[in-house]
């Protein structure tokens, strides 16, 4: 069984608007939107690899992250662990740096079912948080 560590960044504009990407037709999870992140690679906190998985992802330099949420789940061949950080100071503008559709949605206007099941717990938080 793979075990993987996540570290995603919640990338939310002054609008109140999410930045969230789509996965690719070949990957785990295809085709659902997501918070941009990534696997922590070794040596890494989770903050240093979120903020370069945003550099690599959407080309925007995140600065004063703050975790918003860590949590656990379990797929039949993987265990993950996610940490969600909250993204509200950057330097760039996101855009789908590996060819990924992105988009701007408005934070209580997130669809849990359009993103993979791990991600659940967080949208159900961040619509009812200001």
């Amino acid at each position: 069984m793979k075990i993987l560590q996540i570290a995603v960044g919640i990338i939310r504009n002054d609008a109140g608007e999410i930045y969230i990407t789509q996965r690719a037709a070949d990957a785990h999870m295809a085709n659902k939107w997501e918070f941009p992140g990534g696997k922590i690679e070794a040596g890494e906190t989770a903050e240093e690899a979120m903020i370069r998985e945003l550099e690599e992802e959407v080309g925007i330099t995140a600065s004063e992250p703050q975790l918003f949420d860590k949590l656990e789940y379990a797929f039949p061949d993987r265990h993950i662990t996610l940490w969600f950080w909250l993204v509200e100071n950057w330097q760039g503008e996101p855009w789908g740096k590996e060819g990924q559709p992105g988009r701007w949605v408005a934070q209580n206007a997130l669809i849990a079912d359009e993103f993979p099941p791990a991600n659940a717990p967080v949208i159900e938080k961040l619509i009812q948080t200001p």
